[in-house]
Formats: C-alpha cells, structure tokens, sequence
C-alpha cells in the first residue's frame, strides 16, 4: 500500500464506550470520508444516544491537529472510522423457576481518524499558472 504524501493524518480514541460494536458502526457508516464540520453537525441532529460521543471523539481529533500538528481545520475530513470491540460485563437476571438468564453488557472502542489534504493549493497554483 502505498502512502499518500498529500494527507497528514491525525487520531484519536474513545476506550471502554458504553455501547455495543453493532451500534455505533451505524452511526460511523454516515459519516465517513465527510468533512469534519458536516459529521460534526449530522451528529448534532442524529437521535442516537451514542452520537454526542461520537461527536466528542471527532471534537478531540480535530483539537489534536490543530494543536499538535498545526493543520488547517477548515481542510479537514474524517478520513477512518471504526469501532472494535472492548469488554463484556457479563451480568445475570433472575427469571421464573429459579433460573436465570445472562446479560452481558457490551463496551467498543472507537477510533477517528481525521486527514487534511493539501494538494488544494497545488490546484490553485497550475489554474493560475494557465491562464
């Protein structure tokens, strides 16, 4: 796989989020290869429970390469999302008969990774080279 050199990219994680894998990969599905702003404001609109953390996780990375790597946040896009899996709580319920059944409480973890492009000012450069 070849690098791009025209992205500089920048990450950020949300360990042990209180919500299962499944959930929140619908939420990311939208919001991939969008700028950072749009996903930020789709969030904002989103019903989804798990989004406002979402958005925080996008939040964080966007603060991350404007303070740390001194990228252009209005060039920035969400280049990578994706959850993986964190702990199971396994926990049990009683039920009739003396049974019980089991519940286990799912957590994720999340990772974002935002990119910004540069070749926009190379673009700009050959359109004014050719007029």
């Amino acid at each position: 796989m070849t690098k791009n050199k025209d992205l500089s990219l920048v990450k950020a994680t949300y360990k042990n989020l209180r919500s299962s894998p499944r959930k929140i990969n619908n939420i990311l599905r939208s919001i991939r290869g969008l700028k950072a702003e749009i996903a930020l404001r789709n969030l904002r609109f989103s019903e989804k429970r798990v989004a406002n953390e979402i958005s925080k996780t996008i939040k964080s990375a966007v603060s991350n390469a404007e303070n740390n790597n001194q990228l252009d946040i209005d060039n920035l896009f969400v280049k990578e999302a994706y959850v993986g899996k964190g702990i199971t709580l396994k926990r049990f319920r009683p039920r009739a008969r003396g049974r019980a059944a089991g519940i286990k409480k799912q957590f994720s973890n999340l990772t974002i990774i935002v990119a910004e492009k540069k070749n926009d000012q190379k673009k700009q450069n050959k359109i004014k080279d050719n007029k």
